[in-house]
């Protein structure tokens, strides 16, 4: 039997160039990379060196002012905290209910895959056209100048759950497809009925998931100034909302009023909420990571 015996020369030249190519490309994503790693740092920097000197207990405890060395963000923070549990108190059920709908008991039929494609479409939606709509929606009566909701952290809840409904929903749908189909088939051996399985096999494994992508969620809806903008209008808060119909204000609209301002010391009052938002954002994933390496290890135990 003959041995097949490159000729020499027919394949070097090939892998040479494919080493070349493969080696520019590289450097050349390991260059991007670094850029936006460098440019990240240098902002955390700026941010950092800018605001620490005014970030202080008295910052955090009082009330916006026009007198920078008076000013605060206590009724901004109170408000952020707010809208985030109504925004997960709205969004975690119906999110979380439709997965199990879509990936459990809806037929795979075109209406189905309508329902996917515009799901997975409005995850990509520009949150101002979220603002808008919420606008429209609960804070007038469609069409009219007229007030519905009005201005209220209601308003501002049902807008924001809007926009990361479609976020949990697909989170969710990955998190209880990942679940492998001998659990299920386990079950049903075992004599339990669908709702059974969902509820005693598929929510417990998907769980971390589902914890994962909805924290994550709320991680994106807690830095959203645009959509926030059009419902509650830049009001200028010195009081903190005591129920879901009053009027709110979140950090993200307080640093946009700080850097607003013509004063120089607005602007490290902006860096210093930057810092807390950041602070609240890094310990909500912190809290993602805890309760998804919890949960996944008891579920493989």
């Amino acid at each position: 039997m003959n041995e097949y015996k490159p000729v020499a020369g027919s394949v070097s030249p090939n892998r040479k160039r494919r080493k070349i190519i493969g080696t520019s490309v590289y450097f050349v994503f390991l260059i991007s990379t670094l850029v936006g790693i460098v440019s990240l740092g240098v902002l955390i920097f700026d941010v950092l060196d800018k605001g620490i000197p005014w970030l202080n207990w008295q910052f955090l405890t009082d009330y916006p002012s026009r007198k920078p060395e008076e000013a605060g963000l206590y009724s901004a923070l109170i408000g952020t905290i707010w809208l985030m549990f109504m925004t997960a108190l709205l969004t975690v059920p119906i999110g979380v209910g439709a997965a199990i709908y879509l990936e459990e008991y809806a037929p795979r039929n075109f209406f189905t895959k309508v329902i996917e494609i515009n799901v997975s479409n409005l995850a990509g939606v520009p949150s101002i056209v979220y603002g808008l709509l919420g606008m429209s929606l609960f804070v007038y009566y469609l069409g009219s100048s007229e007030q519905f909701l009005g201005r209220t952290l209601l308003a501002g809840a049902l807008t924001l759950a809007l926009l990361v409904l479609p976020i949990v929903i697909m989170a969710s749908r990955e998190a209880i497809r990942a679940v492998p189909d001998s659990y299920r088939q386990g079950a049903y051996a075992m004599g339990a009925d669908k709702w059974q399985v969902i509820k005693g096999v598929v929510l417990p494994s998907a769980l971390p998931g589902i914890l994962t992508g909805t924290i994550l969620a709320m991680s994106r809806a807690i830095g959203e100034a645009a959509p926030v903008i059009a419902i509650s209008a830049l009001v200028y808060m010195t009081f903190i909302p005591a129920h879901p119909m009053e009027r709110f204000t979140v950090l993200p609209i307080q640093i946009y009023n700080w850097v607003a301002r013509p004063q120089e010391e607005f602007r490290g009052l902006a860096a210093a909420g930057i810092i807390v938002l950041l602070a609240i954002l890094l310990t909500m994933n912190a809290i993602a990571v805890v309760l998804r390496n919890k949960y996944q290890t008891r579920s493989e135990e």
